[in-house]
């Protein structure tokens, strides 16, 4: 391994194809996350099943939790090489799955399947980092593996959209099968056998999971007919899971979160709440790329990339506020809200196509990258404090707690769109247009509660100043 701490010493050489090796396992799952979104119109279209749109992306994003809350047991257990693999075998079963879809339900399945795969050559590669490379080149193998969600977003949309506009969206799965065979042969090749790591002795949360399966469960299973009753019932049922959820958290040794994170007046509380506002915000744009194929008769390739605009906002945004100081890092999290909000409302008003055509389109653009920027300039230093308030015992679960909470919070945000739409009668004549209407206006709605837990992250940022 190299002694040098420079790209050079991390991209050439044998480094250079375990780095190929693990950001390749990320890669394949940021950009089957863009690629199904551009794709499900087109899908949709051909095998139906409209009302369980939302549902590729809700329990996508439930296997995915699963399978990051298992990869450290996996990477224990099975040593680098063989996690790795059963990650990609995982991942190119439920590809094969999607392929061969006949139904909706058959390829809700094959979603699943490829969440539990995905979510393991998600989380191995952050956690091999340490057992692959030597100390000087972990933050640039760190920096590497990220960047492959901003390449995510160039390569998805652009290989769905192609697949898409020629009427072969299977062919699209197919051919992520070498590309996973060929990260996995790498793997199997160039990573160590064993791994130096201990078999972490807390039990996993299984509990935990399984009531946050149900709750995005019940308000998925609530959203099926547009009827108000039973859509209330789901996202009541929803709502009582999760009090179950948080009840656990606060008194099960088996954690998903750190100790005393969810006691009301807290720090880590707050900072949680802004985070999953934040996300719960941009999971509208799974229905972004129907919309504008439906409303604004575009491409499906420039309506992938224009949905994509949300996470290119979001990687312009943690850029430029990656470096900011603590009093810009205040200024930058207080902003975050402001443009979020905007953007939305903007959606909300030029998503149904009220305007003239390019009025319309220019406005969907910008209000993409408005709640995109806000989310970037504010999440790096949400997850910053994040670390810094959790207790010094449970920095560890700390860190794997941010990609829990994006997760869950991506898969609640995508059900509940899910019954906003089919509320609003999305698939009946002018249902569309309302639909979009709805789910942006509801989203602003929600994401204006940020100002509050903003202003709770702040004060508590302020004191931490102060004592210091």
């Amino acid at each position: 391994m190299a002694s040098t701490s420079g790209w050079s010493a991390l991209l050439l050489g044998k480094n250079g194809l375990r780095s190929a090796a693990l950001a390749g396992g990320v890669a394949l799952h940021a950009i089957n996350v863009y690629l199904v979104t551009t794709l499900l119109p087109s899908v949709v279209q051909d095998i139906g099943g409209l009302d369980y749109y939302a549902w590729n992306t809700t329990l996508f994003v439930v296997a995915s939790i699963i399978g990051s809350v298992l990869s450290t047991r996996a990477l224990a257990r099975l040593g680098p090489k063989a996690a790795y693999g059963l990650a990609g075998l995982v991942f190119m079963l439920g590809c094969s799955l999607c392929a061969l879809a006949a139904d909706m339900g058959w390829l809700i399945l094959g979603r699943s399947v490829q969440g539990l795969g995905g979510g393991l050559l998600f989380a191995l590669p952050y956690a091999m980092i340490r057992l692959v490379f030597d100390e000087p080149l972990w933050p640039r193998a760190m920096a590497l593996i990220s960047a492959m969600w901003g390449a995510a977003t160039l390569i998805g949309p652009a290989v769905g959209g192609v697949f898409a506009e020629h009427g072969a969206w299977r062919a699209a799965f197919w051919v992520l099968l070498p590309c996973t065979l060929l990260c996995m042969l790498l793997a199997v090749v160039l990573l160590p056998g064993k791994s130096r790591e201990t078999a972490p002795r807390s039990p996993i949360p299984g509990l935990q999971l399984l009531l946050l399966t149900g709750v995005v469960l019940a308000i998925s299973i609530g959203s099926i007919t547009p009827s108000l009753l039973y859509n209330a019932l789901g996202l009541g049922a929803g709502l009582g899971l999760l009090m179950l959820v948080f009840g656990l958290e606060n008194r099960s040794a088996a954690r998903l979160l750190p100790r005393n994170s969810l006691r009301p007046g807290s720090a880590l509380l707050a900072l949680y709440v802004s985070m999953a506002l934040l996300v719960v915000g941009m999971t509208s744009e799974v229905f972004v790329p129907l919309f504008l194929q439906v409303l604004h008769r575009q491409t499906p390739l420039l309506a992938g990339y224009i949905a994509a605009l949300m996470a290119a906002g979001w990687t312009l945004g943690a850029i430029f506020s990656s470096g900011l100081g603590p009093r810009g890092a205040a200024r930058a999290i207080a902003a975050g809200p402001l443009l979020v909000v905007a953007g939305l409302l903007l959606a909300c008003l030029f998503m149904p196509a009220t305007a003239t055509p390019v009025l319309s389109l220019g406005a969907v653009c910008l209000a993409m990258l408005l709640v995109g920027v806000g989310i970037g300039l504010a999440w790096p230093h949400l997850l910053s404090r994040v670390l810094e308030q959790a207790p010094e015992d449970q920095k560890e679960l700390a860190g794997a707690s941010i990609t829990t909470v994006q997760l869950v919070a991506t898969a609640l945000g995508a059900a509940l769109a899910g019954m906003i739409v089919n509320l609003a009668g999305l698939g009946s004549s002018g249902g569309t247009a309302r639909a979009a209407a709805w789910l942006f206006g509801v989203y602003a709605g929600l994401s204006l509660l940020l100002f509050v837990s903003v202003r709770q992250v702040r004060r508590h940022g302020r004191s931490a100043l102060a004592e210091a």
